[in-house]
C-alpha cells in the first residue's frame, strides 16, 4: 500500500487543504475533516497510509 506525507495548509469548514510533503507537487487535496483526526490544525502533519491519517509527531 502507498505512504502519503502530508501538511495541513488551511481548515475551511469542513474540509481541510493539504500538501504533500514527501513528494514536490504544488497541489492542494481537499480532505473532508471527518476523514481527519478531530485534533488537526493548520500546521499538524499527517501520514496517509491503509486509507486512514494519523498524525506524524
Amino acid at each position: 500500500m502507498n505512504r502519503f506525507e502530508y501538511i495541513v495548509t488551511d481548515i475551511d469548514g469542513d474540509y481541510a487543504h493539504l500538501k504533500r510533503t514527501d513528494a514536490e507537487s504544488d497541489e492542494l487535496k481537499l480532505v473532508a475533516r471527518a476523514l481527519l483526526p478531530p485534533e488537526i490544525s493548520e500546521g499538524t502533519r499527517l501520514l496517509y497510509e491503509w486509507m486512514q491519517y494519523t498524525i506524524l509527531s
